[in-house]
């Protein structure tokens, strides 16, 4: 199969023109406010239902839920399905944590240390201090987003699938674990990696042989 970055973005096209606007809208708070003052902005806005939801909703850009979803398709979907999701997380993850690495900045309990009295920190919640940049759970939230995307027929999920992952890269500076550049970093990382991944490994002849197409729960291709 001749798969290109054309036929992907053509896949996900409203999920990629979306974004894309999204991105604008980043570009521009950050022309705009400072970092204190978006990291600020998120941080003075919360409550207690807040606080509960975005506790647990984080969870969807953690890989544990990404690899959950890739055992669904493989029992139940293709195997060819569950490689795609489980390649791309395991590729853009792989990068994420380079790129952590290689700039090594304070998250914000550490950048803000002599000022936590007045932050806001979610009761029960383990706040990192180190690597913050880029946001990982928000790589894997929109890369994720993006393989669905390039699987699902009906276009209008990519509006869905891009909300889920906004929220995810929110809940990430909702509860202090990253600032908002680290967000849309990781957000673009997760994009372009998962993108240009897709137009390689899924030109790749043996992805769409017969036996690719079974799960193991479910009938066999003929």
């Amino acid at each position: 199969m001749n798969t290109g970055i054309k036929s992907v973005l053509n896949r996900i096209n409203v999920f990629f023109v979306l974004y894309l606007l999204f991105l604008v809208i980043c570009l521009t708070i950050k022309l705009v406010y400072t970092r204190e003052e978006i990291y600020f902005a998120v941080n003075s806005r919360y409550n207690e239902a807040a606080d509960l939801f975005f506790r647990y909703y984080t969870n969807i850009g953690d890989g544990l839920f990404t690899i959950a979803i890739a055992i669904v398709l493989l029992l139940f979907f293709s195997y060819r399905k569950a490689f795609l999701l489980a390649t791309s997380y395991a590729l853009s993850s792989l990068i994420a944590q380079v790129l952590k690495f290689a700039f090594d900045a304070p998250r914000p309990k550490l950048y803000f240390s002599t000022r936590l009295e007045g932050i806001h920190f979610v009761k029960d919640v383990n706040i990192y201090t180190l690597h913050s940049f880029p946001s990982g759970h928000s790589v894997t939230a929109f890369s994720t987003a993006v393989v669905l995307c390039y699987f699902l027929r009906q276009k209008a999920w990519g509006i869905a699938l891009l909300l889920l992952a906004v929220f995810a890269g929110y809940s990430r500076m909702y509860l202090s674990e990253h600032f908002f550049e680290d967000v849309v970093a990781g957000s673009v990382t997760g994009v372009i990696v998962t993108v240009l991944w897709l137009s390689w490994i899924d030109s790749k002849q043996f992805l769409h042989s017969h036996k690719w197409q079974n799960a193991l729960l479910r009938k066999k291709a003929l």
